[in-house]
Order: C-alpha cells, then structure tokens, then sequence
C-alpha cells in the first residue's frame, strides 16, 4: 500500500474552503546545482538515475527508479531529447507541492539544463524529507512510526 510520506510538506490542489493555495518557492534555486556537487555530477553524466529516482518519488511508487530510468534513457538514446518527459515530472511535482512555476517554464528549464533542472528536483524532494537513495516504499516504511502518537509508559503497578 502506497502513502504519503509523513515528513514531506502536505499538497493539495485546494483548501477546505475550495480556494487555492498559495504557490510557494523552491527551496533550493535553480542555478544553486553546484552546491551539491554529488548530486549535480550524478545528474550530469548519469541523469536517468537522477531523474528514475525523482520519478518513483513523485509517483508516490507507482513507477519504479529502474523502469523510469530506462524509459529515459531510451529516449534519450532514440531522439536525443529526453526533455520532454523529464519536464512533465517537474509539473507534476510543482503541482503536488505547489511550487511556483508554469508548465512553459518547466520545458524551457529542462530544455536549456537539464542537469540543474533535476538537481533542484532532487534536491526539494530531498529536502522534502524523502531519502533519495531508498525509494518511494522504504521511505513510507522508514517514516511509518513518525506519524503514530508516542506510546506512554504504565507507572509501577501492584
């Protein structure tokens, strides 16, 4: 069974009242890729690892790293522009977090550097709570007992 990570911001496409939330900022800029630079470098020379692993997570598992990765590399390989399904995912994940943005924006930012594109990705979803290097279910595994109330201990009792 597929959940939501507990330590990751909560998203919703509308408040209770049914009014939209405030889009807000990425915690991480775009041209800030060199500050991590494992992350940054791994995005470079092997970005469908980079993007598999974003892609399970903004696919709250459904997708694996592996299939996704090789869906991109494939691309990649056939028509050499693996922008274009790299960019629907960071729609998709500015929509689940609210994240400003637009969908043109996401294009033309994986179009023109798609390594910072999926180190910022990465980076938010990392900063998100999620640990990139475990996948979507170890994750929702991992943060499980975050989410139940702390057990209170019995006093002494006769």
């Amino acid at each position: 069974m597929h959940s939501a990570n507990p330590n990751a911001y909560v998203y919703s496409e509308k408040t209770t009242s049914g009014q939209p939330h405030d889009e807000v900022p990425w915690s991480v800029g775009f041209c800030d890729c060199l500050s991590d630079m494992k992350t940054c470098c791994i995005a470079c020379w092997c970005p469908c690892i980079t993007f598999g692993q974003i892609a399970e997570i903004v696919d709250k598992g459904s997708t694996s790293c592996g299939a996704s990765g090789a869906l991109y590399t494939l691309i990649l390989l056939i028509i050499g522009c693996p922008c274009f399904y790299s960019c629907f995912y960071r729609t998709k994940m500015r929509k689940q977090y609210m994240l400003k943005g637009g969908g043109c924006g996401d294009c033309m930012l994986h179009f023109f550097c798609e390594t910072c594109a999926l180190t910022q990705e990465y980076r938010e979803l990392k900063n998100r709570g999620f640990d990139m290097s475990i996948g979507w279910d170890a994750n929702v595994e991992k943060n499980q007992g975050l989410a139940m109330a702390p057990v209170v201990e019995k006093g002494m009792s006769r």
